[in-house]
């Protein structure tokens, strides 16, 4: 499914709080990030009606298969947190939060891609305030067309969680059910599983391109995959170990330097 957003509509979904973070504007005064955010949303209103943003999203059959998913009739291998956790839970793989291949029945797995106009943060190429600004802004719309792309798939696309009903606040702090999990960020952060996710939802329907290391231009894009099991949650992998590395390239098919590059990319 692909759905194209208003800047009206992404609005109320941006995250103030990693706008002023890519700022560095952490303990500064208050008047200061009035200012900014003034300026930003000056910008918000400008665009209104001559950029838009999108997102392609879709469900598809899954099982897990050890660290591995198997979506549709691709193998997408995983990796695991490594380090032992103080208090003694498991640690975790994106693939324990899908059903066993071995329970012969098919769960469910979420991939979705979000992006805006190419062009916006072009507009500003002249002026590097402004340039900063708008390319800030893109990676917040491309961030917040994800989170509304992903409360519609909660509550009707996929429909497990219909009587949801969250503020803003709560839907930025996740306190919903499930996780969407971006490629590249701490529990999946090899940008090759974007090559992956493009064989079974072709990213371009929403004019991204992948990099031969699988990062996304334009750069204001989101991927990622949707999981709906109530357990599911968010999570660092850390450390990545040498012993890992050479097992997960081995399930990918890949050369373990390769591999390594692909990480690197964050």
């Amino acid at each position: 499914m692909i759905t194209h957003y208003s800047i009206q509509e992404i609005t109320p979904y941006i995250n103030w709080l990693y706008f002023f973070h890519a700022w560095d504007m952490n303990g500064k005064p208050k008047e200061a990030k009035q200012a900014l955010r003034a300026d930003a949303e000056a910008l918000l209103k400008e665009w209104e009606g001559h950029y838009f943003t999108h997102a392609t999203f879709d469900l598809f059959p899954a099982n897990s298969d050890g660290d591995d998913l198997i979506i549709a009739d691709i193998r997408i291998p995983m990796l695991r947190q490594q380090k032992a956790q103080q208090d003694g839970t498991p640690n975790l793989s994106l693939a324990d939060f899908v059903r066993p291949k071995a329970q012969g029945i098919a769960d469910r797995v979420g991939i979705f891609a979000t992006s805006v106009d190419a062009a916006l943060p072009a507009a500003y190429a002249k002026d590097d305030y402004l340039r900063m600004l708008s390319q800030v802004l893109a990676d917040r719309l491309a961030e917040g067309t994800a989170e509304k792309m992903h409360e519609y798939v909660r509550r009707v696309y996929w429909g497990y969680a219909p009587n949801e009903q969250l503020t803003m606040e709560e839907t930025h702090t996740e306190a919903y059910q499930g996780i969407r999990p971006a490629v590249g960020y701490p529990s999946l952060p090899d940008t090759s599983v974007n090559f992956l996710l493009n064989q079974l939802l072709p990213f371009k329907s929403v004019g991204i391109q992948l990099t031969e290391t699988g990062m996304m231009n334009p750069h204001a894009s989101v991927s990622g995959l949707m999981f709906a099991h109530p357990q599911s949650r968010y999570f660092d992998l850390g450390r990545i170990g040498d012993d890992q590395i050479t097992d997960y390239a081995k399930r990918r098919g890949i050369p373990a330097d390769r591999i390594r590059k692909f990480l690197k990319q964050l």
